[in-house]
């Protein structure tokens, strides 16, 4: 393994554990802080222990969330000096207030874990709704950070410096809002479901829990409405990256020849050398109807672009149609759950679609991380598109492959403490309303 690929791996491997976190971090307020509210208003002590329990399991994941982020951190400046150093300076606004919306998050969390019975109604549910807010923030600035390596802007290049930096450009690049719109709904997507499927499962063990039926409620309610907007966020980004980023758009559809009335390519093993795709299956005008809302519109094909700038369309395809597969099914479900409550008006909960909901568990988290990987796969072999190659960003020092064992092994020795951390959580979950103490709303 070459040390580029050393720290391909290891930054991927780190990036691919902080992001379940991150977006756990960005949703799991919300589902707390809606719960405290349904018992401030209704006086459900149901509502109460939820809003408890969900705080307890926050509070472990952010701590994780933290250690993780922190190790990236380091990462970035350890394995891509060259980067840091070209992009610090144009881009250290949106890091900076990244960090700054992490702290506040941080500080409000405490004020809601330990507020309880120590601050007024008000204020501790203003403090739960800041840390919501304060997550989703931190998220919309290290997007930013991320649509400008795809698309930077806001600076000059000369001879190989960024001169002449304008900071508020750089920081909303263009087709920051997609990308945006995107990883916040698919956040609010995969967290909402794999909280759902969580009380799904206990709900089908027993039916008549009020407290696993208003979870399913909560979560499944966030999470399914992000999962049917997410088709939107999508169509808007394909629309945006045809246009922003047509390299990336023709690697994730296989698209290797310029035309018009461009097929779209469902599925199949694209063959970069052949330049065609196998076992795939092709709807007629389908990617230019998709792209430009036009279904003789030109599309850009591979063959549009220098041969050793191309993203691999192997890997990019695969991800891009596991996202989407994904995704579609989540939609799917949601609209069939949206169907089953307005018909029963209540929680859905026939035990096949509880069935259903489990089994969606972690699909969310999948599509997430299969998005994630268009977007870096998709830029490939740049860094910084069209700026720094990802083989000029890497750092000097060899023998990377060492860290990247030991931080495998740290990763695994994490999760496995946080999957027993949250099991023991979740199973004392529902039976400790009569042991807390009594809060009035």
């Amino acid at each position: 393994m070459t040390d580029l690929l050393a720290a391909r791996w290891l930054f991927g491997t780190s990036l691919a554990f902080h992001i379940v976190f991150a977006a756990v971090g960005v949703a799991m307020p919300l589902f707390m802080v809606l719960a405290e509210w349904r018992w401030r208003r209704t006086g459900d002590e149901v509502h109460l222990e939820l809003a408890r329990q969900w705080a307890k399991g926050t509070a472990i994941l952010f701590a994780v969330g933290a250690v993780s982020g922190t190790v990236i951190s380091f990462e970035l400046g350890l394995l891509w000096p060259r980067f840091m150093a070209f992009a610090g300076p144009v881009i250290g606004m949106p890091f900076s207030l990244e960090g700054f919306a992490f702290f506040a998050e941080a500080i409000f969390l405490g004020i809601y874990l330990y507020g309880w019975e120590r601050v007024g109604p008000r204020l501790h549910l203003a403090a739960g709704a800041l840390v919501a807010l304060s997550g989703a923030v931190s998220a919309f600035f290290v997007t930013l950070a991320n649509a400008w390596m795809n698309r930077p802007a806001g600076f000059s290049l000369l001879d190989g410096r960024a001169e002449d930096v304008r900071p508020f450009t750089a920081m909303f690049p263009p087709g920051w809002a997609h990308e945006v719109i995107h990883v916040l709904l698919s956040s609010y997507a995969a967290t909402g479901f794999a909280v759902a499927a969580i009380h799904a499962f206990f709900l089908r063990r027993a039916p008549a829990s009020a407290f696993h039926r208003a979870a399913l409620g909560i979560a499944l309610g966030v999470g399914g409405a992000a999962a049917l907007l997410q088709p939107l966020s999508g169509d808007l980004s394909a629309r945006q990256i045809a246009v922003t980023q047509p390299e990336k758009l023709a690697a994730a559809e296989a698209h290797f020849e310029t035309s018009r009335g461009a097929p779209l390519q469902l599925g199949g093993l694209p063959d970069a050398e052949a330049r065609t795709t196998r076992y795939g299956l092709r709807i007629p005008y389908g990617l230019s109807l998709l792209a430009f809302h036009d279904p003789h519109a030109e599309v850009k094909g591979l063959d549009a672009f220098p041969r050793d700038t191309w993203p691999d369309p192997l890997h990019v395809h695969l991800a891009f149609d596991a996202m989407v597969g994904l995704g579609t099914l989540l939609a799917l479900v949601s609209l069939t759950g949206a169907l089953l409550a307005w018909r029963a008006r209540a929680v859905p909960t026939h035990r096949r679609y509880l069935l259903a909901v489990v089994a969606c568990g972690p699909l969310g988290f999948l599509a997430l991380e299969a998005g994630w990987l268009v977007t870096e796969w998709g830029r490939q072999p740049y860094t910084i598109r069209e700026v720094m190659r990802t083989a000029e960003a890497v750092t000097p020092v060899g023998q990377l492959a060492l860290p990247l064992f030991a931080f495998v092994l740290l990763y695994v020795f994490l999760g496995a403490m946080v999957g027993v951390l949250l099991w023991r959580q979740i199973a004392h979950a529902g039976g400790a309303a009569a042991a807390a103490p009594e809060v009035t709303p």
